[in-house]
């Protein structure tokens, strides 16, 4: 089929029939429910701007499979050239939809996976890697979409998956048959899960022997007889349900999340990539969250460009736009913005090549990476608040505005510059909203600190490659630590010259 158009993916969410409920209701008309569907259109934008030539060199790749060009999101990556690409290909559609554009999980699931699947086959003798490239053909051929599920719900996190009380909050085998697993349990914070065609599931943690059930990653369809998907809540959603734009702030485009539960669900083993082997649970984990966190160097980074550009234009609309606090708040904000930008392309630039032949980003700068997104966009965040002021949440509603009596007071009110209309001030000060406290800030500010793991999750990473020891080595051979030590001679009494220098002395005198 190769590249699919905007259209095609729409017609065949809607076909998919998933099992999606919402505020207690199952929602059968999906695609076109208020609060679903701006997530659906950010989706659709990852399909439209790859058929879009100026784009082509960011959003295709040629498969290193089939030599066919394919959607970026379903490339397994071959080159530096071609991990930097993902993150320029992130910030341009963080720019495009101001939102998250869910795809990047399922892209950072399958270069995971292509080498973990390799280097157990090596190990054990397995088939899983040739099954994966099989799987791998499929999606790319067919441009899918495919949700990485890698979080669970983990039950009381001082307990091993095997010692909990309840063993389905992790995903777990409860059933080996002749023709494949059987699998229980959910998948939590799973984003953009109801917005795709097929779901990658990996463990959630390094499992020990004791947990081998829990030690399974497979791939099936979103819409598998047993799965449904428990839409999650975001601040001002429902606002969405209103009829108007206005206070929505970005009504086109948003992200979203939900909870995937696997009711004995049924996976064939041609699907199934790792089942018990415990030992290659733990780099499985570790290569999906540095490819999610080398993620954030670009998605966050386009969100943010908007987010900026929307303070600016605050400040103008305000009048203040040559305030010097005003300037030095925006030069801040973009210092901040292009400072995870550059952690994003130097973990790219510095990658490696993984013996299965794709390459993998360099770890200790990811995590570096990731640890800065749980930080600058919180300040980005809280300076775009002080330069748009208090009327960003204190404003009227849309309908005050259209109102006949109450709507000229408004516009009298609220006007700043005098060239602008009062309608654009608010315009912007919603999508502020809408970034920093809205339904965008599950998308920016909030994933930022626990989106591909918590702030923890990578200090114990950094601290894993920082490579202390060499660091100490260093440190030794400029000090000279270890080397012989030859101690300086004494010096005479008074810090004077010694009597054989002063006999010297007076015989060179004589």
């Amino acid at each position: 089929m190769g590249l699919k158009t905007p259209e095609q993916f729409l017609q065949e969410l809607t076909d998919l029939h998933l099992n999606i409920y919402l505020m207690g209701q199952k929602v059968d008309d999906y695609v076109n429910h208020p609060i679903i569907r701006p997530s659906i259109n950010s989706m659709a934008m990852t399909y439209e701007l790859a058929l879009q030539p100026e784009y082509a060199d960011l959003m295709t790749a040629t498969s290193h499979i089939t030599g066919r060009t394919i959607n970026r999101f379903t490339h397994i990556h071959q080159s530096r050239e071609d991990l930097a690409k993902k993150v320029k290909m992130q910030r341009l559609l963080g720019q495009k939809t101001g939102s998250c554009f869910q795809r990047c999980v399922g892209m950072d699931a399958i270069n995971a996976l292509y080498s973990v699947t390799y280097e157990t086959d090596k190990a054990r003798g397995t088939d899983y890697h040739e099954r994966f490239k099989k799987y791998l053909v499929y999606l790319q051929d067919n441009d899918l979409v495919a949700d990485g599920a890698m979080t669970d719900p983990k039950g009381d996190r001082s307990l091993a998956p095997h010692e909990q009380a309840d063993p389905d909050v992790f995903v777990h085998v409860v059933e080996k048959r002749a023709d494949g697993i059987v699998v229980r349990g959910a998948k939590a914070h799973q984003t953009g899960a109801c917005n795709s065609h097929e779901v990658i599931v990996m463990p959630t943690v390094a499992m020990r022997p004791e947990d081998a059930d829990f030690a399974v990653s497979f791939s099936c369809p979103a819409n598998a007889e047993g799965i449904y998907y428990i839409y999650g809540r975001q601040s001002c959603d429902t606002r969405k349900l209103e009829d108007n734009t206005l206070d929505v702030g970005n009504a086109r485009f948003g992200g979203q999340e939900a909870l995937m539960v696997f009711d004995d669900v049924f996976v064939p083993w041609e699907n199934v990539y790792l089942c018990g082997e415990t030992e290659f649970s733990g780099a499985l984990v570790e290569r999906f969250a540095g490819f999610h966190r080398q993620s954030y160097g670009g998605c966050k980074v386009g969100v943010g460009d908007v987010l900026i550009g929307a303070s600016a234009l605050a400040a103008d609309y305000n009048g203040v736009p040559k305030a010097s606090h005003i300037k030095d708040k925006l030069i801040e904000m973009t210092h901040l913005n292009e400072t995870l930008f550059s952690c994003g392309l130097a973990c790219s630039y510095e990658g490696v090549e993984m013996p299965a032949g794709n390459y993998q980003i360099d770890m200790l700068l990811a995590n570096v990476c990731k640890q800065n997104v749980t930080r600058f966009p919180y300040e980005i965040a809280r300076l775009a608040e002080d330069i748009a002021g208090g009327l960003m949440v204190t404003m009227p509603a849309a309908q005050d505005l259209a109102d006949e009596k109450i709507g000229p007071i408004v516009e009298k009110y609220l006007a700043g510059q005098c060239d602008v209309p009062t309608i654009d001030r608010m315009r912007v000060l919603r999508l502020i909203e809408n970034l920093t406290l809205g339904t965008a800030a599950v998308g920016y500010r909030t994933e930022s600190m626990h989106g591909a793991g918590s702030p923890q999750a990578q200090r114990i990473m950094i601290a894993r490659q920082s490579n202390m020891e060499h660091k100490k080595a260093l440190a030794k051979e400029l000090a000279g630590v270890g080397k012989p030590w030859d101690p300086p001679k004494a010096a005479a009494p008074g810090g004077g010259a010694g009597p054989d220098d002063g006999e010297k002395a007076k015989g060179d005198a004589e």
